[in-house]
């Protein structure tokens, strides 16, 4: 049996030398694809920018057909929102939004910061806004913290905004929250977001 095993061994490896082929033996040689993030193409929403959607959530494309039906809520500043990213799979209530444009503060060749004060502008009932200038990924970046005033609700809540230009016109990730618990609770996937930030062409 040994020698009927050795065998068996000495014309595996000797077909693997004159075919040309490697038996790696478990290692896999194939080159490792780039993980699709979304916003990249052939994703639920493509973008001109991509990020690693956090696990759980739910990414939806809005349609133009969409925000022509939500009226002024379709616009804030010279954006129209792209992509909704719902956190109740994921057990929150509230949602990353992603907003994009290419006039105005959006065009291209504009700053992240001015995009990012005319989107804050745009809320109703701004207060506490705070700007600073930082890096997304490896994209130049204005991060900003404000609050808004729900007179309905007799509340105050947390807001942040991510502010980017692309070569296409600008994009601002925004992350509300139903209350300023369910804010904090969501900031991991908002900071996932910025920290795996990228350009998709």
């Amino acid at each position: 049996m040994r020698k009927a095993s050795q065998a068996v061994v000495g014309a595996v490896v000797a077909m693997s030398v004159l075919s040309g082929c490697s038996f790696g033996w478990g290692e896999d040689d194939t080159k490792k694809v780039a993980e699709k993030k979304l916003g990249d193409k052939g994703t639920a929403c493509e973008l001109p920018v991509h990020f690693t959607l956090p696990t759980s959530w739910k990414a939806q494309a809005i349609t133009r057909a969409t925000v022509e039906r939500m009226g002024p809520l379709g616009h804030q500043g010279p954006l129209t929102p792209a992509c909704e990213l719902d956190a109740k799979p994921a057990g929150h209530i509230g949602f990353l939004t992603v907003w994009s444009g290419s006039k105005g503060a959006a065009a291209p060749g504009g700053t992240p910061r001015a995009l990012a004060k005319e989107f804050v502008a745009a809320e109703n009932f701004e207060s506490h806004v705070t700007f600073r200038k930082v890096k997304a990924g490896g994209l130049s970046a204005t991060e900003v913290d404000y609050t808004v005033t729900d007179l309905a609700a007799g509340e105050v809540r947390p807001e942040r905004a991510l502010a980017v230009m692309t070569k296409h016109g600008g994009v601002v990730i925004h992350l509300g929250g139903l209350n300023a618990g369910e804010h904090t609770a969501m900031l991991p996937a908002f900071d996932l977001a910025k920290k795996s930030l990228g350009l998709t062409g």
